[in-house]
């Protein structure tokens, strides 16, 4: 019975080897359309995406959304070997301009950065008096825990003495 085991087994390892070591070859591309339109609430559409693959990797799409300002923005797309290439139906908007506390702000953060690349120029290593130090409570609370671990330590060190020794005691039985 033991034997029959044995020999199943076997044959079930040297089966799982043979289909590990056994390569799988990729399954030709396969072209795909698909399209689908959707909407915040039933009857109403604000989006909708088309899109086909012919199988060799090119896949060309068109997607349509509506933004904030209610127009319906259109992106026809090429994806390729080459990359994501989008053509956009209405160029970007405009970048607002800064208003005059956006602008001042700027202006102030501008100021302190070159003051302070500057600074970092003429003293590349900072000062040592800036460096925090511990104070007495930290520096007390630090030696506790040291004092702490090396108590544990130390008692994780008997703990380990007793058990090999203990193992030893039962190997010699």
């Amino acid at each position: 019975m033991l034997a029959a085991t044995l020999f199943i087994c076997s044959v079930a390892l040297s089966g799982a080897r043979a289909d590990a070591d056994a390569t799988t070859t990729e399954p030709p591309p396969r072209p795909y359309a698909f399209s689908y339109t959707a909407g915040r609430y039933p009857g109403h559409t604000d989006r909708q995406h088309a899109e086909v693959s012919d199988g060799s990797g090119v896949v060309r799409g068109t997607f349509s959304y509506v933004d904030p300002a209610q127009r319906v923005r259109t992106v026809d797309y090429v994806a390729d070997r080459e990359g994501f290439h989008p053509v956009l139906s209405d160029p970007l908007p405009a970048l607002p301009q800064d208003s005059e506390a956006v602008a001042a702000a700027k202006d102030r953060h501008l100021s302190l950065y070159a003051r302070i690349a500057e600074d970092h120029a003429t003293h590349p290593h900072p000062d040592e008096s800036y460096v925090p130090r511990q104070s007495a409570a930290v520096s007390a609370a630090a030696a506790r825990h040291a004092s702490l671990f090396r108590v544990i330590a130390e008692q994780h060190a008997r703990i380990a003495a007793e058990r090999d020794a203990l193992q030893q005691e039962e190997q010699l039985e």
